[in-house]
């Protein structure tokens, strides 16, 4: 049995347009909350010695990919042949996030959302380590995460913007400005720029266009795919 929540789970994700959003420059601000994408769990003591010897294993054979953040781009083999640490995202909506590989382990906290970009960093079996935006980490079944990219915008300047622009240029036309924590489909990135698309909660509207590689929380600097 896979790591779903029933539809009567402890929490909802939800979506809020930005009140301040104003056209800026003739270019929409597309403002959106992300951090309402999780539902924390108190956990209870970890029960006895046989857990904390599994969690002494598990550390002392963590690859150095574990101690990585983000920011860096250092990849192994995992176990199942696929790189390590490597960006993914939720497949469904509410998903389990747990303290240990199984369903035997008490539950962290709940996904609410679909489509949250996450870091695999470690793989245990059919189960996967992994780190969200906010560093918090835990467990999963693989059949919970997807190849799709996602990620969220993360400006460089406090209190700024991450401006999405018609072409892979500083200085080209500009699209659309994304607030902190907007969150986007990540369809190719060139290793300096990104295709991305990003819309106005509640709204079907898209808009798709370009933004800088080193703005985006779930994409590792100077990675390439398409």
């Amino acid at each position: 049995m896979l790591d779903v929540m029933g539809t009567d789970g402890a929490g909802r994700g939800r979506h809020e347009a930005d009140p301040s959003a104003t056209i800026k420059d003739h270019a929409l601000l597309i403002g959106q909350i992300f951090t309402v994408c999780k539902v924390m769990f108190v956990l209870p003591a970890l029960p006895g010695r046989a857990v904390a010897l599994f969690f002494l294993v598990l550390a002392l054979s963590t690859s150095a990919a574990l101690q990585l953040p983000a920011a860096a781009y250092a990849q192994t083999e995992g176990a199942s042949g696929l790189p390590l640490p490597r960006f993914v995202s939720t497949r469904s909506s509410p998903i389990n996030v747990r303290v240990g590989p199984g369903t035997k382990y008490d539950i962290a906290w709940n996904f609410v959302v679909s489509g949250v970009p996450v870091e695999i960093i470690q793989e245990f079996d059919t189960w996967r380590k992994i780190r969200d935006v906010e560093g918090d980490e835990g467990w999963v079944h693989q059949n919970l995460l997807i190849g799709t990219r996602t990620g969220y915008a993360t400006p460089l300047m406090a209190n700024g913007e991450v401006t999405m622009h018609t072409n892979r240029a500083d200085d080209g036309p500009v699209r659309a400005r994304l607030a902190p924590g907007v969150k986007v489909t990540i369809h190719e990135c060139d290793g300096q720029w990104c295709s991305v698309a990003a819309g106005q909660p509640g709204e079907r509207q898209a808009f798709s266009g370009y933004v800088r590689q080193e703005e985006l929380w779930g994409v590792y600097p100077n990675e390439e795919f398409d």
